[in-house]
C-alpha cells in the first residue's frame, strides 16, 4: 500500500479555488469589489510566478471568514461549493483517485488554500486526510489569521513530514500529482512525480527529470 498525494488546485480541480472563493465573495457583495478584486488579481499572478508572499496573501485572504457571521459563511460556503467547485471536477480526476483507493493506497490531499475552503473539497472526493492551511479559530469563530505552517513550498514538505511522523507512515512507493513548479520541492520528495497539466517551468524541469507527465481534460 503507497501513498498517494494529490494537489488540489489546477490539478484534481480545473480551477483554483482560491481564486473562485475570492471571485464568489465579490459576486456576492460580502467584499468590496474594487479592491479585493484587485488584490485577487495580484496574489493569483504572484503565485502563478512563484513570487508570492504567503503570509500577506493569507492576511487577505483569511480576513472575511472573521467578518461574516459563521452561519452565513458556512451557507456561502455551501453555495460555492455547488456553484463554483463541482462544475470543474472532471470524470478524469475522480478515475485517478479512484485508481489509486482501489489499490488500496492511502489517499491524501495537500493544498496551500485553506482548510476552510478545501474540506468540503476534500469530502466530495472521498479522501478524508487533508493538509491544508489552518484558518485559525477560537471559541468556535475564524480570527482572520493563520494557525500554524502554511501548507506553500517547502511549507508542504514539513507539514507532509509532520503528518507521516503522527500516523507513523511511510513515503515508500509514494505518489504525488501537482500541477504547479511552487510543488517542486515536493515533488522531488517522492518516488512517483507526476506532472498534472503543468505550467511551463513545471512541464519544462518534468521533461528534463523524465517525470511522468498527464493531461485531464476540461469539465
Amino acid at each position: 500500500m503507497a501513498l498517494a498525494i494529490f494537489d488540489l488546485d489546477n490539478t484534481l480541480l480545473r480551477g483554483d479555488s482560491d481564486y473562485l472563493w475570492g471571485l464568489y465573495l465579490i459576486d456576492k457583495g460580502a467584499v468590496d469589489r474594487e479592491s479585493h478584486q484587485r488584490q485577487n488579481e495580484r496574489f493569483y499572478q504572484e503565485y502563478l510566478n512563484g513570487q508570492m508572499d504567503i503570509m500577506a496573501f493569507l492576511r487577505f485572504q483569511l480576513a472575511p471568514l472573521s467578518q461574516i457571521p459563521l452561519p452565513e459563511l458556512l451557507q456561502m460556503r455551501e453555495e460555492y461549493i455547488n456553484d463554483c467547485i463541482k462544475p470543474i471536477i472532471t470524470d478524469e480526476a475522480k478515475a485517478l483517485v479512484e485508481k489509486h483507493r482501489q489499490q488500496g493506497d492511502t489517499l491524501l490531499i495537500i493544498t496551500a488554500t485553506n482548510d476552510f475552503v478545501t474540506r468540503p473539497i476534500a469530502d466530495l472526493f472521498g479522501i478524508d486526510e487533508l493538509i491544508a492551511t489552518n484558518a485559525e479559530r477560537v471559541n468556535g469563530r475564524y480570527t482572520g489569521k493563520v494557525s500554524g505552517i502554511p501548507s506553500y513550498q517547502q511549507g508542504k514538505v514539513a507539514r507532509l513530514h509532520s503528518w507521516l511522523t503522527d500516523k507513523d507512515g511511510s513515503m515508500r512507493d509514494s505518489w504525488f500529482y501537482s500541477d504547479s513548479h511552487n510543488d517542486l520541492s515536493l515533488l522531488q520528495e517522492v518516488d512517483n512525480p507526476v506532472a498534472v497539466n503543468p505550467d511551463p517551468q513545471l512541464a519544462v524541469h518534468a521533461e528534463h527529470s523524465g517525470w511522468q507527465i498527464i493531461h485531464l481534460a476540461d469539465p
